[in-house]
């Protein structure tokens, strides 16, 4: 890392005693697998940028249960909070496969503006995220899945239960509108190496308007 960017975002990187250190202490590209977490809200270790997939934030209450708060993909810098306050404030979980790198990647002025742009990604995210917890149920889980999608139309998506908890929709709601799209021909199944057969698709061209 740059020793004068270093300077202003001091961060405790070393492995913890005992075990292998979590990805979030480690200055290597980071392969997830659904389902798995990359640090939890509380804990130090480094920022990411997300290459590949979808990482879902959730905030931590004090019960111990999780609430959505946000999602990152392809483009977006993760745990950048950690460089400033010394801990990371939510939870992140792998939703699909994803890869990250290590962030901050080059000089400082590169890296500042790196951040800058994810922050905007972010705030024009959170907005199309709000979006789809209102209005009518089939919109706001094709709305997602637009979201997801990448530029061919191919999609890789969460478990039932994660996008209901996105779409603020129940997990029976999130199943019959995937196989009334299916019907609808705006989504068919695609299949991918490793990949669950009721997690691949690919969106129909029409349904990008």
């Amino acid at each position: 890392m740059n020793s004068r960017f270093q300077a202003f975002f001091p961060v405790d990187r070393t492995p913890k005693v005992g075990g292998s250190p979590p990805p979030s202490v480690t200055r290597t590209p980071c392969d997830l697998d659904a389902g798995q977490p990359l640090y939890a809200a509380g804990s130090t270790g480094q920022a990411w940028r997300v290459t590949d997939g979808v990482i879902r934030l959730d905030h931590a209450g004090q019960a111990g249960e999780h609430r959505f708060a946000s999602l990152a993909i392809a483009g977006d810098i993760v745990g950048c909070e950690t460089l400033l306050f010394g801990s990371y404030t939510f939870n992140a979980t792998a939703l699909t496969p994803c890869r990250l790198q290590p962030w901050p990647e080059g000089d400082a002025a590169t890296s500042g503006t790196g951040l800058l742009e994810s922050l905007a990604q972010a705030q024009k995210r959170a907005a199309d995220l709000l979006a789809l917890r209102g209005g009518q149920a089939s919109a706001r889980v094709l709305g997602l899945i637009r979201l997801l999608a990448d530029r061919s139309g191919q999609v890789i998506l969460p478990t039932r239960q994660d996008i209901a908890d996105i779409t603020d929709l129940r997990f029976e709601t999130i199943s019959r509108i995937i196989s009334n799209l299916q019907r609808e021909h705006l989504l068919s199944p695609l299949r991918i190496a490793g990949i669950h057969a009721t997690r691949s698709y690919r969106l129909a061209p029409g349904a990008f308007a």
